[in-house]
């Protein structure tokens, strides 16, 4: 959101009040905001470093990023040339020495995952990145390149991040839970709130139509969809809470979970995400939630 629907001001307001908390992990990737008009990328990562520089805070911040996702002509995947070339630019951008958990933002099937951890390897010995996660792998992505990590003493992958929440779950659920419960890695979902229609504010295609996320909401307003909404308006009910942190305490609930991912525009919101780490659902709601939800 920073630098495409939250101004550079209003993002360092959201991660003072986000940080002062008492929470701690910013994801970011080098792509973000290449599908804003007018933006090449590297917007939110400067937003971010621009915030470090002025608070001071980056020792608070376990900070997440991610590479390989187009950044123009020539700029994208998970080539050794391109890692090397790109983590300094965001190296730069941030404003900082190193990044905590430095990510695979999609597969590249052109280079072999040797190449890839051959390189992050190198990043690691730097000291210019502390792990290495990878997201939107499938599971047989997974298994080979944990698989090489060992063979030739690279990093190995701690995380993935899916897109996993409440109406997208079939294929975290069956494809990857699996593999990622066996090798005890971390799981960071995005979309958590599925682009703002687990919250409740969308009732109708008609009414996303004015959100920024405007093209990933209509696949939602569903039969389905509809029963998801009408069980966590019971549930914030039953908990005198909002649906969004009704949404994101059954993320949280789940174990193999570490953190969801939200993003936040304005303080309010924000608050609700902070407020959603300390909500216990009931196991009855967790219950009517998996109902349903069920796929």
């Amino acid at each position: 959101m920073f630098d495409w629907t939250a101004d550079e001001p209003t993002s360092f307001k959201l991660l003072d009040a986000f940080i002062d908390s008492g929470l701690n992990l910013v994801d970011t990737a080098d792509s973000y905001s290449t599908w804003a008009p007018g933006h090449t990328g590297g917007e939110s990562e400067t937003v971010i470093g621009n915030w470090f520089k002025k608070s001071g805070k980056r020792n608070k911040v376990v900070l997440a990023t991610k590479v390989g996702s187009p950044m123009g002509e020539g700029k994208q995947g998970l080539s050794r040339k391109y890692i090397l070339a790109e983590v300094e630019e965001s190296l730069r951008r941030l404003q900082t020495d190193y990044i905590d958990l430095y990510q695979s933002h999609r597969d590249d099937p052109n280079t072999p995952v040797e190449e890839t951890l051959g390189a992050y390897a190198d990043l690691v010995k730097q000291g210019k990145v502390r792990a290495i996660g990878c997201s939107n792998f499938n599971a047989a992505r997974i298994e080979e390149s944990l698989k090489a990590s060992r063979e030739h003493g690279y990093p190995e992958y701690v995380s993935l991040q899916p897109n996993y929440n409440l109406y997208d779950r079939e294929d975290y659920e069956k494809n990857l839970e699996p593999t990622v419960t066996k090798h005890g890695l971390g799981v960071i979902p995005y979309f958590s709130l599925a682009s703002g229609f687990l919250t409740g504010k969308y009732h109708s295609k008609s009414d996303a139509e004015k959100a920024a996320r405007a093209g990933m909401l209509g696949k939602y307003f569903t039969d389905r969809g509809a029963r998801i909404l009408a069980a966590l308006e019971k549930g914030a009910k039953e908990h005198n809470a909002t649906q969004a942190q009704v949404a994101l305490a059954w993320l949280i609930a789940r174990p193999s979970i570490t953190a969801p991912i939200a993003s936040a525009t304005k303080l309010d919101q924000l608050h609700d995400i902070i407020a959603a780490t300390d909500l216990q659902l009931s196991a009855s709601a967790i219950q009517e939630l998996n109902q349903a939800s069920a796929y």
